[in-house]
């Protein structure tokens, strides 16, 4: 059979002119102001550009051949689709899915939220049905937060960061495990997607051999609205670890699964900023972006999928 998965994630500017229609699509078609557009682009600037399609198109590539590896008795190609920038979910699929027995669409955010993430579902389902292909097998994946390569990966990023630290240090420096914040009203409805990005950090913790006390569940990136966002973010962490005698922090993203905004300039350049104000040292995990064993995760959640009956998140269309 051939089969054509689609890994669907948010998506960047492709330039520091684009970030104004960025932002729009983002917001709903909702003009943003010129303070938001230039604070947008000087973080883009900081770091140069966001590598996520450049990433998450290596991670295709990469997930493609991990499949063909595995000889099944399929025929798989793998592409990356956007939900607010190009190349767009629909594009892709159009482009590589005319010929395609079953279609898969893997969100590339480990925790699903109706809420939030639905729109992906949305915008993959809308793309299949274009096609007008009777018969067309669709899956579309949604929760894989314990998936348990996934989480051995993490855990090994984790354990790799605490090695880099001095031998005197490193077995008591606390790990902040972190998740993107949401505005509290979205999430008020929806308990268990916390729940989810919390059990996937406390596996992360346990795989990682760090006891009780060394770990903390916190958010990052909260946005630029008056709202109520989720807590605490790990700015708030930071006097507290120092007033607990803390000299060193490792930051550990639990949701994101490439470098990006939330990573290269939330992480890298927020969180750095307010560790050392109060003179801890600043460490985080590699991203996991084309890890080997990630890979290998990716490519049982599609071989999962592939082996469910119908129903759920599956389909013919």
């Amino acid at each position: 059979m051939d089969v054509c998965v689609v890994l669907m994630t948010y998506g960047s500017p492709a330039s520091l002119d684009d970030i104004p229609a960025y932002l729009r699509d983002v917001r709903g078609g909702r003009e943003p102001d010129a303070a938001l557009v230039a604070e947008f682009r000087r973080r883009y600037s900081l770091i140069g550009g966001s590598p996520l399609l450049q990433v998450t198109r290596a991670q295709a590539a990469a997930l493609e051949g991990e499949l063909r590896a595995r000889e099944d008795g399929n025929s798989y190609r793998v592409v990356a689709g956007m939900r607010f920038a190009p190349p767009r979910i629909a594009d892709v699929v159009r482009e590589a899915a005319p010929a395609a027995g079953a279609l898969v669409g893997v969100i590339m955010s480990p925790q699903f939220s109706p809420i939030i993430m639905g729109g992906y579902v949305r915008s993959f389902r809308e793309a299949a049905e274009s096609l007008g292909r009777e018969g067309l097998s669709l899956r579309i994946v949604q929760d894989w937060h314990l998936q348990p390569l996934f989480l051995e990966a993490l855990a090994r990023r984790v354990t790799e960061a605490l090695d880099r630290l001095p031998p005197g240090v490193r077995d008591e420096t606390p790990v902040l495990l972190t998740a993107h914040s949401m505005p509290k009203r979205v999430v008020e409805g929806e308990p268990g997607y916390i729940r989810d990005l919390e059990e996937t950090a406390a596996a992360v913790a346990e795989l990682a051999g760090l006891g009780e006390g060394r770990w903390m569940f916190c958010y990052q990136s909260a946005g630029h609205t008056p709202e109520e966002w989720l807590k605490p973010d790990f700015a708030d962490m930071m006097p507290r670890l120092r007033q607990g005698g803390y000299t060193h922090v490792v930051i550990a993203p639990v949701q994101f699964l490439a470098d990006h905004l939330e990573i290269l300039y939330d992480i890298d350049f927020g969180a750095r900023e307010q560790a050392e104000k109060e003179g801890i040292y600043f460490s985080r995990t590699e991203s996991l972006n084309t890890s080997p064993l990630f890979i290998r995760a990716l490519a049982s959640v599609v071989g999962e999928a592939l082996g469910r009956s119908a129903g759920g998140d599956t389909s013919q269309l």
